[in-house]
Protein backbone atom coordinates (compact mmCIF):
# COMPACT_ATOMS: atom_id res chain seq x y z
CA UNK A 1 0.00 0.00 0.00
CA UNK A 2 1.32 3.42 -0.92
CA UNK A 3 2.17 5.77 1.92
CA UNK A 4 -0.49 8.29 0.85
CA UNK A 5 -3.16 5.56 0.85
CA UNK A 6 -2.08 4.44 4.33
CA UNK A 7 -2.41 8.01 5.64
CA UNK A 8 -5.87 8.43 4.07
CA UNK A 9 -7.05 5.05 5.40
CA UNK A 10 -5.76 5.88 8.89
CA UNK A 11 -7.48 9.27 8.70
CA UNK A 12 -10.76 7.52 7.93
CA UNK A 13 -10.19 5.06 10.77
CA UNK A 14 -9.45 7.95 13.18
CA UNK A 15 -12.74 9.59 12.13
CA UNK A 16 -14.67 6.39 12.78
CA UNK A 17 -12.90 5.85 16.12
CA UNK A 18 -13.52 9.50 17.09
CA UNK A 19 -9.81 9.88 17.89
CA UNK A 20 -9.67 13.70 17.76
CA UNK A 21 -5.92 14.08 18.32
CA UNK A 22 -4.86 11.59 15.66
CA UNK A 23 -7.50 12.92 13.27
CA UNK A 24 -6.23 16.47 13.69
CA UNK A 25 -2.62 15.47 12.99
CA UNK A 26 -3.53 13.34 9.97
CA UNK A 27 -5.64 16.15 8.50
CA UNK A 28 -2.65 18.49 8.90
CA UNK A 29 -0.37 15.91 7.24
CA UNK A 30 -2.81 15.38 4.38
CA UNK A 31 -3.15 19.15 3.84
CA UNK A 32 0.64 19.51 3.78
CA UNK A 33 0.91 16.72 1.21
CA UNK A 34 -1.83 18.25 -0.93
CA UNK A 35 -0.03 21.62 -0.88
CA UNK A 36 3.22 19.96 -1.96
CA UNK A 37 1.36 18.10 -4.71
CA UNK A 38 -0.09 21.37 -6.00
CA UNK A 39 3.37 22.98 -5.92
CA UNK A 40 4.81 20.06 -7.86
CA UNK A 41 1.94 19.95 -10.31
CA UNK A 42 1.59 16.18 -10.09
CA UNK A 43 1.33 13.21 -7.76
CA UNK A 44 3.95 12.74 -5.06
CA UNK A 45 5.95 9.52 -4.90
CA UNK A 46 6.57 7.80 -1.56
CA UNK A 47 10.08 9.29 -1.33
CA UNK A 48 8.68 12.83 -1.63
CA UNK A 49 6.01 12.05 0.95
CA UNK A 50 8.70 10.75 3.30
CA UNK A 51 10.69 13.97 2.85
CA UNK A 52 7.57 16.00 3.61
CA UNK A 53 6.97 13.95 6.77
CA UNK A 54 10.60 14.40 7.81
CA UNK A 55 10.16 18.14 7.38
CA UNK A 56 7.10 18.06 9.62
CA UNK A 57 9.02 16.05 12.22
CA UNK A 58 11.85 18.59 12.15
CA UNK A 59 9.35 21.42 12.62
CA UNK A 60 7.82 19.62 15.61
CA UNK A 61 11.23 19.02 17.21
CA UNK A 62 12.17 22.68 16.79
CA UNK A 63 8.83 23.76 18.27
CA UNK A 64 9.24 21.42 21.23
CA UNK A 65 12.67 22.88 21.95
CA UNK A 66 11.34 26.45 21.72
CA UNK A 67 8.33 25.73 23.93
CA UNK A 68 10.44 23.99 26.57
CA UNK A 69 12.89 26.90 26.63
CA UNK A 70 9.97 29.28 27.09
CA UNK A 71 8.47 27.14 29.87
CA UNK A 72 5.33 26.30 27.86
CA UNK A 73 5.19 22.60 28.72
CA UNK A 74 1.52 22.16 27.69
CA UNK A 75 2.36 23.27 24.13
CA UNK A 76 5.51 21.12 24.11
CA UNK A 77 3.41 18.08 25.11
CA UNK A 78 0.95 18.79 22.29
CA UNK A 79 3.83 18.92 19.79
CA UNK A 80 5.27 15.68 21.19
CA UNK A 81 1.93 13.95 20.69
CA UNK A 82 1.84 15.16 17.07
CA UNK A 83 5.43 14.00 16.59
CA UNK A 84 4.55 10.46 17.69
CA UNK A 85 1.72 10.23 15.14
CA UNK A 86 3.84 11.59 12.27
CA UNK A 87 6.79 9.31 13.07
CA UNK A 88 4.50 6.28 12.65
CA UNK A 89 4.65 6.90 8.89
CA UNK A 90 8.42 7.26 8.64
CA UNK A 91 10.89 4.42 8.21
CA UNK A 92 12.64 3.24 11.34
CA UNK A 93 15.14 5.81 12.56
CA UNK A 94 18.83 5.13 12.05
CA UNK A 95 20.65 4.21 15.25
CA UNK A 96 23.64 6.16 16.53
CA UNK A 97 25.89 3.26 15.48
CA UNK A 98 24.47 3.27 11.94
CA UNK A 99 25.01 7.02 11.68
CA UNK A 100 28.59 6.74 12.95
CA UNK A 101 29.33 3.95 10.46
CA UNK A 102 27.79 5.91 7.57
CA UNK A 103 29.83 8.99 8.51
CA UNK A 104 33.05 6.96 8.81
CA UNK A 105 32.43 5.32 5.44
CA UNK A 106 31.63 8.73 3.91
CA UNK A 107 34.89 10.18 5.23
CA UNK A 108 36.85 7.30 3.72
CA UNK A 109 34.91 7.58 0.44
CA UNK A 110 35.46 11.33 0.09
CA UNK A 111 38.98 11.35 1.51
CA UNK A 112 38.00 14.26 3.78
CA UNK A 113 40.51 15.37 6.37
CA UNK A 114 39.27 18.77 7.55
CA UNK A 115 36.13 20.73 8.32
CA UNK A 116 36.37 22.33 4.86
CA UNK A 117 35.06 19.08 3.36
CA UNK A 118 32.14 18.74 5.78
CA UNK A 119 29.56 19.37 3.03
CA UNK A 120 30.86 16.52 0.88
CA UNK A 121 30.92 14.18 3.87
CA UNK A 122 27.38 15.18 4.88
CA UNK A 123 26.10 14.53 1.36
CA UNK A 124 27.79 11.11 1.20
CA UNK A 125 26.57 10.18 4.69
CA UNK A 126 22.98 11.19 3.89
CA UNK A 127 23.14 9.08 0.72
CA UNK A 128 24.27 6.10 2.78
CA UNK A 129 21.42 6.67 5.23
CA UNK A 130 18.77 6.95 2.50
CA UNK A 131 15.68 4.91 3.33
CA UNK A 132 16.16 5.46 7.06
CA UNK A 133 15.00 8.43 9.05
CA UNK A 134 18.22 10.05 10.21
CA UNK A 135 18.28 13.18 12.36
CA UNK A 136 20.29 15.70 10.33
CA UNK A 137 21.50 17.44 13.47
CA UNK A 138 22.93 14.19 14.86
CA UNK A 139 24.60 13.41 11.51
CA UNK A 140 26.10 16.91 11.44
CA UNK A 141 27.42 16.62 15.00
CA UNK A 142 28.93 13.21 14.22
CA UNK A 143 30.66 14.58 11.09
CA UNK A 144 32.05 17.54 13.06
CA UNK A 145 33.35 15.28 15.83
CA UNK A 146 35.09 12.93 13.35
CA UNK A 147 36.64 15.70 11.25
CA UNK A 148 38.14 17.62 14.16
Amino acid sequence: MALRDKIVNDLTAAMKAKDANRLSVLRMVKANLMNRQIEKGGDLIDEEITKALQSLVKQRRDSIEQYENAGRMELAEKEKAELVVIEDYLPQAASVEEIEKAVSDAIVETGASSMKEMGAVMKAAQTRLAGKAADGRLVSETVKAKLQ
